[in-house]
């Protein structure tokens, strides 16, 4: 019998869940609206944020879960990695929490735990699995071989896929958080009217960094001969970058498959919602005979859901951390 609080805070949402006996039975989120006034995180605002939302935060997933403090047996927390400020919001308030109580804590990865998602909901995948871990932060493919044995096969050489989306955003002069609203306008644009620098890396890894610098270029060029080019091609540019990003994730992918021999495919982190990557992963999965699996939009961008069904497995095996924890900005995966 096992009620575990988890609380999420490495970027600027604030998310508290429940775990109760592994299903999950509240995920409470908690956004930051502030940060569209600067165009990106600024950590700062975001960890003073943090302390504001918490313990609301908590309120709410104990009253959505139907339980009390009391019923509570363990906290799960994202340790990193992360923002250091927003994660000393959450570590903190962790370890006091758990004082209180006289219960155990639980130190989680922050990446460990979008690949762990997948376990929240059926179906669930077989070990061993490839899972494309892709965010604003992160272009990973992951050989996961246990809960807690999984092994980094391939990533991104310098920039994330997320960040290739939010860098065209603000290219294009959309709000933040611009990555969104690409996936929106691509849906009405075709894919194929642009064509951008695709980078030919070996192996298993990515690289972004000149794939962003050309799309630079190329709106630059453009603008100064068609001063409204990025106002009348707006749909066509978003649907031209989404499918090149799309592309070159899913080409690696396949790769890693043929490689390891492996058709369980998951996908998980902020870029898994985007629509273009969800609908062609489908596509893949018919002519390479995956199965695949895609969670819930909710378990995707950052939430404590993940952190919680990380944490319930940590209980079952008793690894728990002392109150000497401290968080990690950077953390080993």
């Amino acid at each position: 019998m096992s009620v575990i609080l988890a609380i999420e805070s490495s970027c600027d949402d604030t998310s508290v869940a429940i775990c109760n006996n592994g299903k999950i039975t509240a995920n409470v989120i908690a956004n930051q609206t502030i940060h569209q006034n600067y165009g990106g995180v600024i950590p700062e605002l975001a960890s003073r944020v943090h302390q504001q939302n918490i313990v609301p935060a908590v309120h709410q997933a104990l009253l959505n879960a139907k339980v009390t403090k009391q019923d509570i047996n363990a906290v799960a927390f994202t340790r990193g990695p992360g923002l250091l400020g927003s994660l000393l919001v959450g570590v903190s308030f962790a370890k006091s929490f758990a004082l209180a109580l006289n219960i155990p804590l639980i130190s989680v990865n922050h990446m460990h735990a979008h690949i762990l998602a997948h376990f929240i909901d059926d179906p669930k995948p077989n070990f061993p699995f490839l899972c494309l871990t892709v965010s604003g932060g992160h272009t990973q493919i992951v050989l996961v071989k246990d809960y807690f044995d999984m092994e980094i096969v391939g990533e991104t050489l310098d920039d994330a896929a997320g960040e290739a989306f939010d860098k065209t955003a603000k290219i294009l002069q959309l709000p933040y958080p611009g990555g969104p609203l690409i996936d929106k306008y691509a849906q009405l644009g075709d894919p194929q009217k642009f064509k951008f620098a695709v980078p030919q890396i070996p192996d298993l890894n990515f690289s972004f960094s000149g794939f962003k610098t050309s799309i630079l270029y190329f709106i630059r060029k453009q603008e100064q001969e068609h001063p409204n080019f990025i106002a009348e091609n707006l749909n066509d540019i978003c649907a031209s970058v989404q499918y090149s990003i799309v592309q070159i994730l899913l080409n690696k992918l396949k790769k890693a498959a043929k490689l390891y021999g492996i058709n369980e495919i998951a996908i998980a982190g902020g870029v898994s919602a985007n629509s273009g990557l969800r609908n062609k992963l489908q596509d893949v999965a018919v002519t390479e005979g995956w199965k695949v699996y895609i969670p819930a939009f909710q378990y995707c961008t950052d939430n404590a859901g993940m952190i919680a069904i990380a944490g319930y497995q940590k209980f079952l095996k008793g690894d728990f951390v002392g109150q000497e924890v401290s968080p990690m900005a950077r953390m080993e995966f």
